[in-house]
Formats: structure tokens, sequence, C-alpha cells
């Protein structure tokens, strides 16, 4: 089956982690990217050392919310005591105006912390948002859509906790989790129920199989694939691997799929659907902070 990303309760005080996600790991990396050796030379040089300022946080887009609470991990990063009200929730579906987030504190700090915290709500919204859609597309067919692989090196758990937040469930988080025998596993191997023959003995319980053609199906269920990944067919080639299959493992369209040609292949009966536009080709939402000199 699909793996979920687990939340770590560690952090409750935070009131957000992921699982194998060191947060403040990130949080620093990414700050000590943009301040250099030097610091913030604009902000230090223009605003005083004591100027507090309110801000709001919104979106210029309809989006669907994924990554304030990281946003929040910025502000509080540089300004301990920043006051933060989150407006509404990771994985809401809000209009285009609407208020994410308020929040008062050093000045100096926040307009640090801007971009950090923009870049990050921008991509994983965009994601979320991406994924809302392709959710939308397949509703009533009883098909689940997967992200993949196809993550931005490093981001992977946060772009896949956005795709979550869109309404999509987690594929494979990597190499580890399950094995999946693809044409060039195959072509080494010498062949499909090779492959997975050799997959079983080493007891790996998890056996994703690749298939393009429908003669690729049986031998790849007689060696003891649990999954077959159905690879770049049209609706008619899905419909008949599918009949195949028969139901005695779960079924997955991948390859090219679209937000226009989704519906027509969710209604072959596939299990699953894995699309890797969702994190590779998402546009970032338009969100923005402004900011307002305190009461």
């Amino acid at each position: 089956m699909p793996t979920q990303i687990p939340l770590d309760t560690a952090h409750q005080d935070r009131g957000f982690a992921l699982g194998g996600f060191d947060l403040d790991a990130f949080v620093h990396a990414t700050l000590a990217e943009d301040l250099g050796e030097a610091g913030d030379i604009t902000s230090t040089a223009v605003i005083p050392a004591d100027a507090r300022f309110t801000g709001m946080m919104d979106s210029r887009d309809a989006i669907v919310v994924a990554g304030l609470p990281i946003a929040e991990a910025f502000f509080r990063a540089l300004d301990p005591d920043v006051r933060i009200e989150r407006l509404v929730g990771e994985g809401d579906k809000v209009a285009a105006g609407t208020d994410l987030m308020r929040l008062e504190g050093s000045a100096r700090a926040m307009l640090t912390a801007e971009r950090s915290a923009l870049n990050t709500v921008q991509h994983l919204s965009g994601i979320a948002t991406l994924t809302h859609s392709y959710v939308d597309r397949i509703l009533g067919t009883g098909a689940t859509l997967l992200d993949t692989r196809k993550t931005i090196p490093g981001l992977r758990v946060l772009e896949k906790y956005a795709t979550r937040m869109g309404g999509a469930t987690n594929h494979r988080m990597g190499l580890w989790d399950a094995a999946m025998i693809k044409d060039n596993h195959v072509a080494v191997a010498g062949g499909v129920a090779e492959a997975v023959r050799r997959a079983k003995q080493a007891g790996i319980a998890r056996i994703i199989v690749e298939v393009d053609s429908t003669d690729q199906i049986e031998p790849a269920l007689a060696a003891g694939a649990t999954h077959l990944l159905l690879d770049n067919m049209d609706p008619p080639m899905l419909r008949g691997a599918v009949t195949l299959v028969g139901g005695r493992v779960p079924t997955e369209a991948s390859g090219g799929i679209r937000l226009e040609t989704i519906r027509a292949i969710a209604e072959t009966g596939v299990t699953f659907i894995s699309v890797g536009r969702l994190t590779q080709s998402a546009p970032a939402a338009d969100i923005g902070l402004d900011f307002t000199a305190a009461q």
C-alpha cells in the first residue's frame, strides 16, 4: 500500500512536525543561505533595532493552504517573542484575498524572515492547490491519486506533505519502502519474472512492477508481484489490463497523465493514479506579506 508521512508528536508545542523531517535544521539552513556572513544588511541599515511592525500574510490566488506552520517557524527563529495568529488551517481551500496569518514582532526579524517564509508557503500551497484540482477531477470514480518521487532534492517530505494537504495519498517515500521494478531493472535482470523472483528471494514484501504491455501481466503476477504499475497506457488498454488483473493486486496508471486526461483514466477501474506533475510542475501560489505600523 502507499505510504503516508506520519506526524511527529515530539513537537506538539509547536503544533507541527513531520516524521523524518528536521524542521529546526531546515529553518536554520534556509536562513543561513539567505543571510550569508554579513546578515540582512538592508534591514540592519534601514530599520531601527527596536522597531516593531504588525503584518498580514494573505493569498492573492484561490488556493489550498500548506506550509503556514513552517512560515511561523522562520519568524520564531529570529524573534522567539513574535505574536502569530494563524487565520486558516492547513489543507483549507480559501478564496483569493483571504488573510492567512497575522503577526506582530521585531520589524527587523520579520523583514529578514519574510522571503524564506513566503517561498515555502508559496511552493507548498502551489503543490497542494494543483493536487486538489486533480483530486476534484476524479471524484466518484473510486480511484486514488498518488504522488511520486519526482521531488526537489531535500524537499521530498515537505512536498509530499503538500500533496497530502491537497487530498492525494503518498506513494513511496524513497527507494527503501518498496521495490519498484521498472523497464531498466527488467532489461538487466533478463525479464519481468526473473526480476520479481529475485525481489521475492531478497525478502521484499511490497513488489511493484511496471508493465507497458498486457503480455507482461501474467508473468509478473505468477512470480509474485503485489502491485502493477500500468505505464503509459491509453484508457482502452488500461481497461483491458484491469480486466486481466481481475482484482488480484492493486493497479496503478502512470505516465504523462494531465488534468484533462485523468478522468477518463480513473474511469477505467484502476486502483491508483500516480502523477509526477503534482510536485514537478506546480506553479507557486501568489501569497504576500504586508506590514503596517503596530497600534
